[in-house]
């Protein structure tokens, strides 16, 4: 069976957009002229470019045309990121939203991560660890909790992977056709006590790797 006419499009948009042909911010031509170009219809080229915008790596705004739009850089989340690190903040591009403890993580501008965190109020009540105004903490939540007296000894995490919400896509910048990656993380104290819950934490899939470090004794 035969491709459909505007997957093939797509597919070689997307590899002039992949060898850089077309780089970030550069205008793609108009819709007349693509028309032209690959002697269809217009509709079938608007089906191409939705495609494509879907899977964010284009950007259409009024009486600016059609752009290719900036990806982030890819980002590697090491198995060891939450051992601590003198003098490192372990948030060190934090913003607050202002809303409850709702965060948006920035990179040079570039949001790549969301998260929601609970702790448990009878822990934090009356503490600087209650305000959010305080973030980012250095050295993070486990740096809160031993503020506290509370003693973090364990980190799990348990991943997930789908297609992004309408509140997702627009907080992270990203198309609706790209996947997100969400985890829950938990904080657990060393008498086995759950005292922070990240839920959910999403970051967008296609510039995210997770590196997993695991030692096999002999």
């Amino acid at each position: 069976m035969a491709q459909p006419e505007y997957l093939r499009i797509a597919a070689e948009l997307r590899r002039h957009i992949a060898s850089g042909e077309f780089s970030a911010g550069d205008q793609l031509p108009t819709l007349p002229a693509l028309s032209e170009h690959y002697r269809v219809s217009e509709t079938t080229i608007r089906n191409a470019l939705a495609l494509l915008r879907n899977e964010g790596l284009i950007e259409t705004r009024a009486r600016a045309g059609t752009r290719v739009r900036h990806v982030p850089p890819v980002h590697r989340m090491a198995a060891d990121r939450y051992r601590t690190k003198p003098g490192a903040p372990a948030t060190p591009y934090t913003r607050d939203q202002g809303i409850g403890w709702h965060f948006v993580f920035h990179d040079n501008e570039t949001p790549t991560q969301m998260s929601t965190s609970y702790v448990r109020w009878s822990d934090v009540e009356g503490t600087p660890v209650s305000d959010p105004i305080n973030e980012p903490w250095p050295g993070g939540t486990r740096a809160q909790m031993a503020s506290l007296g509370i003693r973090v000894t364990r980190i799990t995490e348990s991943f997930t992977s789908g297609m992004p919400t309408e509140d997702e896509a627009k907080t992270l910048r990203i198309g609706n056709g790209v996947p997100v990656l969400r985890y829950t993380r938990r904080h657990i104290a060393d008498n086995g006590r759950i005292v922070e819950v990240a839920h959910p934490i999403v970051r967008r899939g296609d510039t995210t790797v997770v590196d997993f470090v695991i030692d096999l004794q002999a």
